[in-house]
C-alpha cells in the first residue's frame, strides 16, 4: 500500500510542477521537479513478477503484476549513455514476443501501427529483456508509445547531462510516464522530434 501511495503522490507532484513549469514559462521543468521534489526518491526496485495471464493495459500503463519492469544488473550511465548502446542490448526471440502478447490477450503479430512492443523501463534507462519489463503498448488512446518515446529520449539526455541519476530517471518514467511527457516544454518536445524520429514519421511496423 505505501508503495503505491508513493506513485500516487509523485504523479501528482509531476504534474503540478509540469502545469507550473507551463504557466511560469520554466524550460526545463523535469530537471526543476528532480531538485524540488525527487532529492529523497528510493531506487528503482522492481518487485516480482506475480501473474503471466489475463493481463490488463489500464491508463497508459501495463498490469503492474505481469509487467512491474526489470533492469540489467550493475548498469552504469558510462554505458547507456555511449552511442548505440540499445542496440547492443536488445534482445527479444519472436517467441518471447507470442508469450508477451498472449499474456495481455493481443493477436500477434497485431495490424501495423496499432502496437509496439515496449520495454516498460526503457533499454536507454538501463531495462532488461525480461519478459517482466514488456508489454504491448498501443498507440491509442494518445498519448501512447510515441509520446512515450520523446519522454525516454528527453529522460536520457537529462541523465547523460548529469541533471538527474539513472535510478531517479527509471523511477520517474514507470511513475507515471505520462507526467514526465506532459511536463516536457514545447520547445524541447520539437527539438526531441527533430533529433530522435519517431516510429510514425519513421513509418516501421509495430514490433
Amino acid at each position: 500500500m505505501t508503495r503505491y501511495l508513493k506513485t500516487i503522490w509523485l504523479g501528482i507532484a509531476f504534474l503540478i510542477v509540469g502545469l507550473a513549469g507551463y504557466y511560469a514559462g520554466q524550460d526545463s521543468v523535469v530537471i526543476v521537479a528532480q531538485k524540488s521534489l525527487l532529492s529523497n526518491i528510493e531506487p528503482f526496485v522492481p518487485v516480482v513478477q506475480t501473474k503471466t495471464t489475463s493481463c490488463i493495459i489500464a491508463n497508459h500503463l501495463p498490469d503492474p503484476d505481469c509487467t512491474p519492469g526489470a533492469v540489467f544488473a550493475g548498469v552504469t550511465i558510462e554505458q547507456i549513455c555511449v552511442s548505440g548502446y540499445t542496440k547492443t542490448v536488445r534482445n527479444v526471440s519472436d517467441s518471447l514476443k507470442k508469450r508477451v502478447y498472449r499474456a495481455y490477450g493481443v493477436a500477434y503479430p497485431p495490424p501495423f501501427g496499432t502496437y509496439e512492443l515496449d520495454h516498460y523501463v526503457p533499454l536507454a534507462l538501463g531495462g532488461s529483456n525480461d519478459i517482466a519489463n514488456l508489454w504491448p503498448f498501443p498507440v491509442d488512446p494518445r498519448p501512447g508509445f510515441i509520446e512515450k518515446d520523446l519522454a525516454v529520449n528527453y529522460l536520457h539526455r537529462e541523465v547523460c547531462n548529469g541533471n538527474i541519476s539513472l535510478t531517479v530517471a527509471q523511477r520517474a518514467i514507470t511513475t507515471p510516464w505520462v507526467a514526465v511527457y506532459n511536463s516536457i516544454p514545447q520547445t524541447d518536445k520539437e527539438e526531441l522530434k527533430r533529433m530522435f524520429p519517431t516510429w510514425a514519421r519513421n513509418q516501421k511496423p509495430a514490433q
